[in-house]
């Protein structure tokens, strides 16, 4: 997580992150940051190596939902999958997978981790995905991508995201949540309830909402929240 990383690598993500927006390339920064990292992971601030907590506890409570009321291998797809580790967390509990990241360096370090992995690792841009995805998934996981992408390109990134979940199938979002609607300090910057209002717009009725306090920092407010289509 960003604030227990250190300073130096704090200022880095800021600096990287305005850099490329004020050049009109809100997600440009990504892949920079992957290949100067030469892997080494704790140059990564979101990288744990292990997947996120709040994932893998709706895995072993809920994902036989998913599981049962869907086909044999029900599809599950990862935006942004960073190092890996959501994705093989879904593989694990019987998802078909496939997890993509704008990134190619990390696309590799994935398949570099993980070389007998079955999951489907892709190098591709939220905002031109392929048509052939629309609607294709049965669970659709979405967790730091949008919070780390500035206001000006929210709408888009939580339209490309929520064409993405299959009829009947699940949206989890886990994320930062401000109070506010004015811009916030970041990267990342949290989303806001009228933001996250807009998947309900898309078609998406959420049917589950978890209040955590981010670990360390108790004025910090993380929701995990379940759609479904």
């Amino acid at each position: 997580m960003f604030e227990q990383q250190p300073e130096v690598l704090r200022q880095k993500v800021n600096l990287l992150a305005n850099q490329y927006l004020q050049q009109n390339e809100p997600s440009g920064w990504f892949e920079v940051l992957y290949t100067e990292a030469n892997g080494d992971s704790q140059q990564v601030p979101w990288a744990r190596l292990q997947a996120h907590p709040h994932l893998q506890d709706w895995l072993d409570g809920n994902s036989s939902d998913v599981l049962t009321v869907s086909n044999a291998s029900p599809s599950a797809l990862v935006i942004g999958c960073g190092l890996g580790d959501d994705a093989e967390a879904l593989q694990a509990k019987g998802f078909q997978v496939s997890a993509f990241d704008i990134s190619p360096t990390v696309i590799a370090w994935c398949q570099q981790r993980f070389p007998d992995s079955s999951v489907n690792y892709f190098v591709a841009d939220l905002f031109a995905l392929e048509p052939s995805l629309n609607q294709a998934f049965d669970l659709v996981f979405e967790s730091r991508t949008i919070q780390a992408l500035p206001l000006s390109v929210r709408s888009q990134a939580i339209k490309s995201i929520g064409q993405l979940v299959a009829v009947g199938g699940i949206l989890l979002v886990i994320t930062r949540v401000r109070d506010t609607e004015e811009q916030p300090d970041g990267p990342p910057w949290a989303l806001s309830n009228q933001e996250l209002a807009q998947f309900q717009e898309l078609g998406l009725q959420e049917i589950r909402r978890n209040r955590f306090l981010e670990e360390g920092n108790d004025s910090i407010q993380k929701f995990r929240i379940e759609y479904r289509r």
